[in-house]
């Protein structure tokens, strides 16, 4: 049962700690090595996730009801877009600086904006279109540098691909966004967290017939706990929402970046370059700037149908 906006400061907290750990889950990745195949590190983050996530429904006294579900289908179609999006995301993630591959993934949502009012006829505005056209100029300032289409390596460089998978990661996680957008008309949010996590976990372990890698103990453990720590984001980032609005947690997204960076130099010796602050700059104004946008045509939306409440 959700609260609504009981608490803003805890969701706020919240919000905070889920992307702490998200940041947590992504070092994981990248120590346990690049050469551990995408599908194989997807099945790990997808496995172990579901461990803290029937602990906690269990706690909360939803596990049965939360295998419940109106919409199987729904289901995988979430549960194939995602973990084709989280397999592009690790191999970019494990290719890339760390503050690159966050900063990149902030296309995400900009994306969504497009595929909203593409495929599900949103209404958006001029002010949104703008921030999204801005947004995407951060984006092409960070991966401009790596890309090198117009040099003699062209897209054959390790950092190029990487760019490209996080790119492409972005453009499914986009779409999969819509997905949930549709299940939540009909599922409750643990149903959609649960069955995510079983699907994903399927679909990545079919592609142990690709060949997978025989991992060291070390890896083996980063990347269960990997997993681990994303089931845990996951329901810091779902109780978040139960004490604050979407408009006033989603902000706190872009502390990823500052999170991201300090770990990348201390642990891996990852400096951002010019290019990046300055698109990581851009993306994270245009991000804020549609969440604003948002909030306040929520405000006008409601104000527009208490108006039209016949008054008694």
């Amino acid at each position: 049962m959700a609260i609504a906006a009981t608490n803003p400061l805890r969701g706020i907290l919240l919000k905070i700690a889920s992307v702490a750990v998200f940041v947590g889950m992504q070092t994981c990745i990248k120590a346990a090595g690049p050469d551990i195949p995408a599908g194989q590190v997807a099945f790990y983050r997808s496995a172990f996730a579901i461990v803290p996530i029937l602990l906690y429904l269990t706690y909360q006294g939803e596990l049965r009801s939360s295998f419940y579900t109106r919409n199987p289908f729904g289901h995988v179609k979430r549960g194939v877009i995602g973990i084709a999006s989280m397999g592009f995301g690790f191999y970019g993630l494990v290719h890339l600086p760390l503050p690159d591959s966050i900063a990149i993934g902030y296309a995400m949502p900009l994306i969504a904006v497009v595929f909203a009012a593409v495929f599900l006829k949103e209404s958006v505005r001029f002010y949104r279109w703008s921030a999204v056209l801005i947004g995407m100029v951060g984006v092409t300032i960070i991966t401009w540098p790596k890309l090198t289409l117009f040099s003699e390596v062209g897209l054959q460089s390790t950092a190029a691909v990487g760019a490209a998978a996080v790119l492409m990661s972005a453009t499914l996680g986009a779409a999969a966004m819509l997905q949930v957008r549709q299940l939540v008309h009909e599922e409750k949010t643990a149903t959609i967290v649960l069955y995510f996590s079983l699907i994903a976990s399927l679909l990545s372990a079919i592609t142990w017939a690709f060949g997978w890698s025989v991992l060291a103990w070390s890896s083996l453990g980063l990347l269960a706990m990997a997993g681990f720590l994303g089931g845990i984001a996951q329901i810091l980032l779902t109780e978040s929402y139960r004490h604050a609005d979407v408009s006033t947690i989603a902000p706190f997204e872009y502390t990823s970046i500052l999170l991201g960076s300090g770990i990348a130099y201390l642990l891996f010796g990852d400096i951002p370059t010019l290019n990046t602050l300055i698109g990581t700059a851009i993306v994270a104004s245009a991000g804020i700037f549609i969440i604003y946008r948002e909030h306040q045509l929520g405000l006008e939306r409601k104000a527009s149908r208490k108006a039209s409440t016949p008054q008694g």
